[in-house]
């Protein structure tokens, strides 16, 4: 009997998606709901970076030869292979590279090195483009099996003689906006302080607390200063530590062109040689800033601490503030290494400096300090609750809560002090360490408590230093500084964390929308990769191996620690940050891992994060009533979050790659001579190795010697067989700068004579 059809209907296949991750190696990786996949670079597909990809897995051993080890991580070894099999959605329209004529073609070859493919335009289209130019091509055919990339010139972004041809090639690349609609720069144009209207609508007068700022020394907008005096509430002494962040949502209202614009960008952009700001300066440097001598607009979060860095209580609300000082980071720490008194006083018989633009205030024998806090008593509250006592103690913080802790405090008299003092008025440098030393010198003292508290809790110190390269008016590079955690950051570090956990609570406890920064636990597999890696240390042995394999943040803090102040000791922080998932913004809570904090927001940067902005909308919804469109920032919510840490990401991204290419156009100078390095990477090609100054370079294998060096896919070494020379993440080494080719940016280097081992 011949065989019946089946007529049933076939059902599409369903393929795994996910977004294309090339490596500069030119293989790649996609993760999808079904896991992670390793794509080799004969099956890509014609996939650019940041591609939305179909991937079909390949048969388990079609990845051997392949060299897919990840960038000195661990992370990505031993993935399953896949090819792509579509290209569902572009991440690239144009491209921003370097022109090189090739009759009859013009080649543009990318700029960013995780696109391997060069792009192919008509040489005859573009006769005037210099060999050598950074041009912006626009894509007219992707590459495919059997063709190459096809594109046209759109524009010519800087010429061969041009010299921040990098960084203006990052900017395009990034498709950064740097302009600003004539709609958005009128209203920041138009904008003012308004003391009287601000005071009749509820803002507390708090120009008289004396307020100063600590910032980088290139520092142009200030967001955020601080406070701290004495108090007394219920009979005992408290410390007031106020935390006053630039009021930036009474300028940029929800809907407006301003807000539009700022919400496009999601942050400020800080290259090497500018800044793109999320606001127009008119506002970011300007009404905004909190600069010493002028009166602004706040967010003043006050928390009423003990001795013991423990929250007793908290306030949040408006109001006027005037920064008496503006300290650099460097300065502040001066000061807390000095000799002085750690008295919160002042001298007697210092004058009054009134603050710029504000009504002249009368002498009184309290000084303008106890005035501001006696008056911060009697002044009238907008309606809608601004401070809370911490009843669930358990959940927010260690503190013994006085009875009647909503009554406001009595301020200990303090003596007459100068309320505007800056390194440009007469006497200042006296006044500021007579004025500003105690008070900084119990701000650290009592943020040195809280970090303590933090670290019992579980929270993770990365000390990863920061590289700077300094420029001159020109643009060129004169310099690398490097920018390492002191008690002048960590003192600012820790009361910008403490004000955005209390931000954070009071929102979540109010049952509030908030914009949460959200940091997930780590990847178990991930951290499991770093072991082996881990065991080449003999400090190793002394970790938690159960707490570290299931990510106990106790057992990484122990592993950065115990590695702290040896070679490798930043290798590990940067390893055990990369094996975490990176944070991000979310409209639910899930706490942030790192921070060891159950609840977290960003509130501290408005002028530069819109993260921050919306949590400033949605706190003074909050305290004072939801404005009229309230509902629409509440939908919009989700999308901001995601855009935001997109946004963040690419930001991030920019600087980083900005300061390469000044950091290796720096180098250049030195090509020949030996420097100290690390081994911060090892893959079957060779070695990756960081300089002192953070530059990181490669090393081909077929430079180590005349010997076959096999890989150590499980501890990232590389073993010679014959002389036995091994070669291991965090070893310390001497190098030879080879070569340096800037527009790439590219590092090479040889070990020095005497290094191989």
């Amino acid at each position: 009997m011949p065989r019946s059809k089946n007529h049933t209907r076939r059902v599409a296949r369903s393929r795994p998606r996910g977004i294309m991750q090339l490596n500069p190696e030119g293989y790649g990786f996609v993760r999808t709901s079904e896991g992670e996949f390793f794509v080799p670079r004969a099956k890509l597909g014609g996939a650019f970076d940041g591609d939305l990809v179909e991937v079909a897995p390949l048969p388990a051993n079609a990845s051997k030869g392949h060299s897919h080890e990840g960038f000195g991580g661990g992370r990505y070894a031993h993935k399953p292979a896949a090819r792509v099999v579509s290209v569902v959605e572009r991440a690239h329209e144009v491209v921003v590279g370097r022109f090189e004529a090739a009759e009859p073609f013009g080649v543009v070859v990318p700029l960013d090195p995780h696109i391997p493919y060069d792009i192919f335009t008509q040489l005859s289209e573009s006769p005037d483009v210099e060999d050598g130019a950074i041009v912006r091509v626009r894509i007219a055919q992707f590459p495919s099996r059997n063709s190459a990339a096809t594109g046209h010139i759109e524009e010519v972004l800087e010429h061969v003689d041009g010299l921040d041809e990098g960084v203006d090639a990052v900017v395009a690349r990034h498709k950064f906006e740097t302009a600003f609609s004539d709609a958005a720069l009128a209203e920041a144009r138009g904008a003012s302080i308004d003391e009287v209207g601000a005071l009749a609508s509820g803002y507390r007068d708090l120009r008289e607390r004396f307020v100063f700022t600590i910032d980088p020394d290139d520092a142009r907008d200030f967001d955020d200063a601080l406070s701290i005096e004495q108090v007394e509430d219920q009979g005992r002494l408290l410390w007031r530590i106020g935390v006053h962040i630039a009021d930036v949502s009474h300028y940029v209202e929800w809907g407006s062109a301003l807000d539009l614009a700022a919400r496009r960008r999601a942050t400020s952009v800080y290259l090497v040689d500018r800044v793109i700001p999320m606001i127009p300066e008119e506002l970011s440097c300007g009404l905004c800033s909190l600069a010493p001598g002028e009166v602004r607009r706040s967010m003043t979060v006050d928390l009423y601490v003990n001795e013991r860095a423990q929250l007793a209580r908290y306030e949040i609300y408006s109001a006027l503030i005037c920064s008496n000082a503006r300290l650099t980071y460097g300065e502040a720490l001066e000061m807390l290494e000095g000799e002085g008194e750690d008295e919160v006083a002042a001298p007697e018989g210092v004058g009054h400096t009134p603050c710029s633009d504000s009504p002249a205030r009368a002498n009184s024998p309290l000084g303008c300090l106890a005035r501001a806090e006696l008056r911060a008593e009697h002044t009238p509250r907008p309606q809608g609750p601004r401070g809370s006592r911490c009843d669930n103690a358990s959940e927010f913080e260690p503190a013994v809560i006085p009875e009647n802790a909503g009554r406001a405090p009595r301020a200990v008299p303090q003596r007459s002090e100068d309320c505007l003092i800056t390194e440009y008025a007469p006497h200042s440098q006296g006044q500021r360490e007579t004025l500003i030393q105690p008070r900084l010198r119990q701000l650290s003292r009592l943020a040195s408590l809280r970090h303590a508290q933090r670290e019992r809790k579980g929270g993770i110190d990365f000390d990863q230093p920061e590289a700077r390269v300094r420029l001159d008016e020109a643009g060129r590079p004169q310099g690398v500084e490097l920018r390492r955690k002191n008690a002048a950051t960590s003192l600012v570090e820790e009361m910008m964390i403490w004000a955005n956990e209390v931000v954070a609570e009071h929102l979540s406890r109010a049952k509030f929308p908030c914009v949460y920064r959200v940091h997930e636990a780590p990847d178990l597999e991930g951290l499991a990769q770093l072991v082996p890696i881990f065991e080449e240390f003999p400090w190793f042995g002394k970790i938690d191996p159960v707490g570290f394999f299931t990510g106990s943040q106790h057992a990484l803090q122990q592993a950065v620690s115990a590695s702290r102040g040896r070679a490798e000791g930043e290798l590990v922080s940067s390893l055990v940050l990369r094996s975490m998932k990176r944070a991000v913004y979310r409209e639910k809570n899930c706490g942030h891992y790192g921070l060891a904090s159950a609840t977290y927001c960003h509130f501290t940067s408005p002028i530069r994060r819109y993260p921050d902005l919306m949590v400033h909308r949605m706190l003074k919804a909050e305290l004072f009533g939801r404005p009229e469109r309230f509902d629409q920032m509440t939908t919009n919510l989700g999308w901001i979050c995601e855009h935001s840490s997109g946004m963040e990401r690419e930001a991030d991204d920019a600087q980083r790659e900005s300061e390469e290419l000044k950091l290796a156009e720096y180098l250049q100078r030195f090509v020949g001579q030996s420097f100290s390095a690390i081994v911060s990477g090892v893959s079957q090609g060779g070695l990756y190795a960081r300089l002192e100054n953070t530059a990181e370079g490669f090393i081909p294998v077929r430079t180590l010697g005349d010997d076959y060096f096999s890989f150590d896919a499980a501890r990232y070494t590389l073993t010679g067989e014959e002389t036995g020379a091994r070669y291991r993440l965090g070893q310390r080494i001497a190098v030879v700068l080879f070569a340096v080719d800037p527009r790439v940016p590219q590092i090479d280097l040889r070990l020095a004579q005497g290094s191989r081992r």
